[in-house]
């Protein structure tokens, strides 16, 4: 990363004059010494203003390649990639969609524009809710700068916000004939533009051009979790984590009526500043008699009963409190600094599963405090029924203590990246080395 780049990762959205094209300006995070604000403000004008649900039912006909013209040449890119001037577009074949994508004309206009029935329209210059709320947005507004990740459902990368000056993550979801990415693409966009919450990432907007979808969100500097975890989290700072991931998630199922099931560390941000939020929503799903309907996520982190229920076949195994132990399995996982099952079962799935419907479940290391020790146990009962709710997690002592002190999340980070770049740089001397025994003797 350049001087420039470098300088621009370093500034944090608060210290960023002017504001976003879009219904709110970007929230600073919350400060290190106390939980996040209740909610209020922004919040509450979008919760009054009755934002719509979208849902996968609401678009017949599927997903089809817009017309080649209403594509972002003029932005710079082509089908969800940079072109060079002198490099030809090519037309995406239309041979290889099936029937059941080939009415597109009802989701996709002459100029390109996305209607998701409508309840939303996602067009190159934003996305326009039905209910008014407008996100100015579009890919001649931001400059490209490094790549922060891949995933099952796309490309997350850094960009910059040219006219406000403002970082931003920005991920890319190429559009395939695949109902569970459309399925995921129209979930993520439904939370993001409805979460407004300390604890939930900020959503700036998101617009289609040609082959893809993107949308703008909160750019946490410090990144995910289970980058930081490698010495292992303190008790203290455990429990602010702890108390921003249960209160996310008691919002999302509160408020939009939405289990997460994908919880785990990776998918808990973090800023330099000591914010804390919850990401990725894509395999999340609306709750129906408490009961989520698919078996979705990631399986290291699946509750025993999940795992039993996709065995058997039986899609209705999944409740609020399966997330419950996944937060109590990640609690855990940051407190060591690895994934807390033993290490024979990383490299065999079957293993692991068993061990997790099979084995006692694991326990934070004796050194943590009694109620600490308690509050994972909660999560991580066997019997689903028998785990605490969000309330009485929210109620118990090790969370009632950690709003009662003041933890110095920033330094924390700053001593987590110190810790991992110095790991990184020792890892790539020891390679280096190996590299030079190992290579061949120069005659």
């Amino acid at each position: 990363m350049d001087g420039a780049v470098s300088g621009v990762a370093n500034i944090s959205l608060a210290d960023r004059p002017g504001n976003l094209s879009g219904p709110h300006k970007p929230a600073s995070s919350p400060g290190p010494s106390r939980p996040g604000p209740p909610i209020g403000g922004l919040a509450a004008r979008r919760m009054k203003a009755g934002v719509p649900k979208l849902n996968p039912n609401d678009v017949p006909g599927g997903l089809h390649l817009p017309p080649v013209g209403a594509g972002p040449q003029g932005a710079g890119l082509g089908v969800g990639r940079p072109i060079m001037e002198d490099e030809p577009h090519r037309r995406p074949s239309q041979d290889n969609f099936s029937t059941p994508f080939s009415n597109f004309s009802k989701i996709v206009d002459a100029s390109g524009a996305l209607h998701f029935g409508g309840k939303a329209i996602l067009h190159a210059q934003g996305v326009n809710f039905s209910n008014g709320a407008s996100f100015s947005i579009n890919m001649s507004q931001l400059q490209l700068e490094d790549e922060l990740g891949k995933g099952a459902y796309g490309t997350v990368r850094k960009v910059l916000h040219k006219p406000t000056n403002v970082a931003m993550a920005m991920k890319e979801i190429r559009l395939e004939l695949d109902d569970s990415k459309l399925n995921a693409i129209l979930m993520e966009l439904d939370i993001l533009h409805r979460a407004v919450a300390p604890e939930i990432v900020e959503f700036y907007g998101a617009f289609f051009i040609e082959s893809c979808v993107y949308y703008c969100m909160e750019y946490m500097d410090a990144g995910s979790l289970d980058k930081l975890q490698a010495a292992g989290v303190p008790e203290d700072v455990l429990g602010r984590i702890t108390g921003a991931m249960v209160r996310g998630l008691k919002f999302l199922k509160d408020e939009l009526q939405i289990i997460h099931r994908d919880v785990k560390p990776t998918n808990v941000l973090v800023s330099r500043r000591g914010g804390i939020k919850l990401c990725d929503f894509g395999v999340s799903g609306q709750l129906e008699k408490s009961l989520a309907k698919t078996n979705i996520g990631c399986q290291s982190y699946m509750a025993p009963e999940r795992i039993k229920g996709e065995s058997q076949n039986n899609i209705g195994t999944y409740t609020v409190s399966s997330d419950v132990w996944s937060l109590g399995l990640s609690m855990i996982e940051m407190a060591i600094g690895r994934y807390p099952y033993p290490p024979e079962t990383y490299a065999n799935v079957f293993a692991q599963l068993t061990a997790i419907v099979h084995g006692d479940p694991p326990e934070l290391p004796e050194h943590y405090s009694d109620d600490s020790r308690d509050f994972v146990a909660r999560c991580l009962h066997k019997v689903p029924e028998l785990r605490a709710t969000y309330a009485e997690l929210l109620d118990h002592p090790f969370l009632r203590a950690d709003r009662k002190r003041s933890v110095d999340i920033a330094k924390w980070v700053e001593e987590a990246l110190e810790h991992r770049d110095r790991k990184m740089a020792e890892e790539r001397q020891a390679k280096m080395l190996q590299d030079t025994v190992s290579a061949p003797a120069q005659v």
